[in-house]
């Protein structure tokens, strides 16, 4: 089973040929739906696929926001259900200024994990040396920026992102918390 799981996902790469470059002056989408938060997700390189991650999220039912309209959760013809990571704003976090490279989940597609359907395994593509990036915590600790792979935005894109949440319709919904940078 974890074979099929693999390669359903490798064959869903493809599509991350599509994301969308992280900038946000166009609004993003908001909507309510079953997505994959990936905000805190530990990824790993996908082996023979260079640039591309395996990131281990959680699912969500609500409002998020992404650069790509909101779809309703498809089943393949191996029965796996597939979703798309979105963005739910955070409230702390600490910004990594160094070289290390994150993966950038935002519109990824991901499949719900058959034995758990509060976890999903998202393709995501790895990025380095595009700016300060946070890493999202509630306890200051910048450990996250040295070691590991982990899921992440800019810090500039997570701005400009909550600041469209803010003057959006759907800013009730979707609150965009002051965020706290540790020092």
């Amino acid at each position: 089973m974890k074979k099929n799981l693999l390669s359903t996902l490798i064959f869903f790469t493809a599509s991350l040929m599509f994301l969308p470059k992280m900038t946000f002056a166009d609004n993003p989408y908001i909507c309510k739906s079953q997505y994959a938060l990936c905000t805190t997700a530990k990824c790993s390189p996908i082996p023979g696929q260079a640039g591309l991650s395996l990131c281990f999220c959680k699912t969500e039912t609500g409002y998020s926001a992404g650069l790509k309209p909101c779809k309703e959760p498809e089943t393949t013809p191996e029965g796996y259900t597939l979703i798309n990571s979105r963005y739910y704003p955070i409230e702390s976090y600490v910004s990594c200024s160094n070289a290390r490279p994150w993966a950038n989940c935002l519109d990824s597609p991901c499949i719900i994990d058959p034995s758990d359907p509060s976890k999903a395994v998202c393709t995501c593509s790895i990025v380095k040396n595009a700016g300060p990036y946070v890493i999202v915590t509630d306890t200051c600790n910048k450990s996250g920026c040295e070691t590991g792979l982990t899921s992440s935005a800019t810090v500039k894109s997570a701005d400009e992102l909550d600041t469209s949440i803010k003057s959006s319709e759907h800013a009730k919904d979707l609150p965009a918390p002051e965020k706290k940078q540790c020092p």
